[in-house]
């Protein structure tokens, strides 16, 4: 079984390159040359159609619960949980909108990827307060043109037998200090599909998506981040829960 599951990594990443050098053209034709209008159109591309080709092609299902708590109209910060190196194509493929992903700015050092990365996420630079200020504005900018703002609360992929790693504070002081709900969003039986945060372990199946109700934030102040935290880990802890 586990050399099934290597071989099928194997298969899995060179399906995810195939796609990514088809697509390239057409992503670099599309953001050198078509209206600023245009991105969410091809961000919509990359989420719903991109990893709908990946997924059939892999052989993995998804099982989404909870989308009638969502108005894909309306503007969150959007947080999961975090396992593995497919969880951004799961979170992608199971919201019914678009979003950007908040990105770290070193991604685009990496050449054309980078180019197109900093088309498709909010960057963040954290080096000094003058750069964490301006991606602030960024992110505030990002969120009045109508985009939603997905991020990872645990910081990082979960390698602990823990449910969840501890949550840094900046997806809430975020959602406190912008005013925009917290969807939340919790990929319950991930490791059925990609069992290991790093290395080749993946395989076919199906992965449940479950979507709570999003969380208003109109009457909370930035001292009640901590709150606003533990309400999220405990909403996910709890579908993490009825899985069992």
């Amino acid at each position: 079984m586990n050399f099934f599951r290597k071989l099928w990594a194997i298969y899995g990443i060179l399906v995810f390159f195939l796609l990514w050098v088809i697509l390239m053209p057409f992503y670099l034709l599309a953001f050198l040359f078509f209206p600023k209008s245009w991105t969410k159109y091809i961000i919509w591309f990359s989420h719903h159609i991109y990893t709908r080709l990946f997924f059939t092609l892999t052989l993995v299902r998804l099982e989404i619960t909870g989308l009638e708590n969502l108005d894909p109209q309306k503007t969150y910060i959007l947080v999961s949980n975090h396992l593995t190196a497919l969880d951004f194509m799961i979170n992608a493929r199971a919201y019914p909108g678009v979003y950007k992903y908040l990105a770290k700015k070193d991604l685009i050092k990496v050449p054309v990827f980078g180019f197109i990365v900093k088309k498709l996420c909010v960057l963040v630079d954290r080096t000094n307060r003058a750069s964490r200020s301006k991606s602030m504005d960024f992110m505030r900018r990002t969120l009045k043109e109508g985009y939603s703002v997905f991020l990872y609360p645990e910081g990082t992929r979960n390698t602990s037998d823990e449910p969840l790693l501890s949550f840094h504070k900046g997806a809430f002081t975020m959602a406190i200090e912008f005013g925009y709900p917290v969807a939340v969003q919790t990929l319950v039986n991930v490791k059925n599909v990609s069992g290991l945060a790093h290395g080749l372990d993946f395989s076919p199946g199906k992965v449940k998506v479950v979507w709570s109700k999003p969380i208003p934030v109109d009457d909370l102040t930035v001292k009640d981040v901590n709150v606003l935290k533990d309400r999220v880990a405990e909403v996910m802890r709890g579908n993490l829960q009825e899985a069992h």
